[in-house]
């Protein structure tokens, strides 16, 4: 099994996967009746691993299947396969049973990795997660998506999928999900996929639009979904920051909506892109000062998972240490105390008032045509308004200087000549990509005047 160690990665590079025959299997496992969730009604257990590790599970709500609190979201993968196998090894060996991909993901390439590492244990050791990614107008028709939805299993090398997601719905509004799912039949045919048991949980994953969220769960009688991903973390609790434009819901909207509907929820970006594991200096020795021993990290998930209706908290882990503290943080997980909730908002208040850039460095917009790292720009530029270290005009004239140097030196050494924010060309190819809705040109001339020399 695998070693504990660290492996360096590629943070745009995935592997190329192969395929295996698409074959057909007749199982569908029976609806519950969907009921309010409460504190009391999360089944949840801890198991003895073989790595001896005691992980939480949660138990689905219709089928009785126990699914890993912690999941394993495979979009940021190491570049080589082994490495790969590795972090998957310790997983599994650990409890972890839950496996996200999507066709959109390692430019396309993704999903052909996750078959080939997944199909080296017995199927019953896993559960696979995929997505209809056809967001792209050209993969519209209903030809183009069933050819995707075809490719899935291909790739994943089975011949069902254990929950199939309506990829990023709300991007675009009410038009791209009639033309995306309704007006070309593509839904009908996903929910009688179900009934045939290609797809055992039908659920969908949602950015943007809230309204289209809500249309959604105003027709669950007709689709009766099975589970849904979003945005949650205890910042996005109350600071809904991706739509200001549109007024986006946060997610405590969010999840009490599914809750009360008794659908359950799947976790995406739970320490939002790994800002609330880089927090400012003093908000990290607050969290240090009630539990010593816990990283910000830890502090991001076990809040995540102490909400009854959360089925499971994908967590992009490509590399060793990353695994080895989630494994740790939900085996078993301990949740947080009303006091430490009570912190943790009080923290998000605080980190309201920071000018950072609502970028969860998903990569989703990437390439750039001109060559720009978009997730690395932001991620730098948050970095320093995190710590405080951004040069700001209102500072007497020595102290900008010196700040202003400082920056421009630490972005040049940094990021590479040929990706920084001065080739954006303000194409908006990464506006119709971008799940978070950025006004990614607008913040990039936004990075470039913060470098000018004054």
């Amino acid at each position: 099994m695998a070693k504990k160690e660290s492996h360096d990665i590629n943070r745009r590079q995935f592997l190329i996967g192969s395929a295996s025959a698409f074959s057909l299997m007749a199982f569908r496992p029976l609806h519950s009746v969907a009921t309010p969730f409460s504190a009391a009604d999360a089944q949840q257990e801890t198991q003895t691993t073989t790595g001896g590790t005691g992980m939480t599970y949660r138990t689905q709500n219709g089928s009785g299947e126990k699914i890993s609190l912690l999941g394993f979201g495979m979009m940021r993968l190491p570049r080589e396969q082994e490495q790969v196998d590795r972090l998957v090894d310790y997983a599994i060996e650990h409890g972890i049973n839950y496996f996200d991909t999507a066709p959109i993901y390692g430019q396309g390439r993704n999903e052909g990795v996750t078959g080939r590492t997944l199909s080296r244990f017995p199927r019953e050791k896993f559960y696979v997660a995929t997505k209809m990614s056809n967001q792209n107008r050209d993969l519209w028709s209903f030809e183009r998506s069933k050819e995707m939805y075809e490719n899935s299993f291909r790739q994943l090398r089975v011949d069902h999928i254990d929950y199939y997601l309506l990829h990023s719905v709300g991007s675009g509004g009410m038009d791209a999900l009639r033309g995306r799912f309704l007006d070309n039949g593509l839904l009908d045919f996903l929910l009688k996929e179900r009934e045939a048991g290609r797809i055992r949980h039908l659920g969908f994953s949602y950015h943007g639009d809230v309204k289209v969220f809500d249309w959604l769960l105003d027709h669950n009688d007709t689709y009766h979904w099975d589970f849904v991903q979003i945005q949650m973390n205890y910042f996005d609790w109350k600071y809904a920051v991706r739509n200001r434009r549109r007024g986006d819901a946060n997610a405590e909207y969010l999840y009490k909506r599914l809750a009360k509907l008794g659908i359950q929820c799947v976790i995406m970006e739970p320490i939002r892109g790994g800002s609330l594991a880089n927090v400012a200096d003093d908000i990290r020795q607050q969290l240090r000062h009630s539990r010593p021993d816990d990283s910000p990290a830890r502090w991001g998930f076990r809040w995540v998972g102490s909400h009854p209706n959360v089925l499971t908290t994908l967590s992009g882990m490509n590399r060793m240490e990353h695994i080895e503290e989630n494994v740790a943080t939900f085996s078993p997980l301990e949740p947080c105390t009303k006091v430490e909730e009570a912190l943790l908002a009080r923290v998000a208040d605080k980190m309201a008032g920071i000018p950072t850039i609502g970028c969860t460095t998903c990569a989703y917009c990437m390439p750039c045509p001109y060559g720009v790292d978009i997730p690395g720009n932001f991620a730098f530029y948050n970095a320093a308004a995190t710590k405080g270290t951004l040069p700001s005009s209102d500072a007497p004239a020595a102290e900008y200087k010196k700040r202003l140097k400082e920056y421009t030196t630490a972005y040049e050494e940094t990021i590479p000549k040929k990706e920084r924010a001065n080739r954006c060309q303000d194409c908006g190819e990464c506006l119709k990509k971008c799940p978070q809705q950025l006004l990614i040109p607008t913040h990039m001339k936004r990075l470039v005047e913060l470098t000018k020399k004054k």
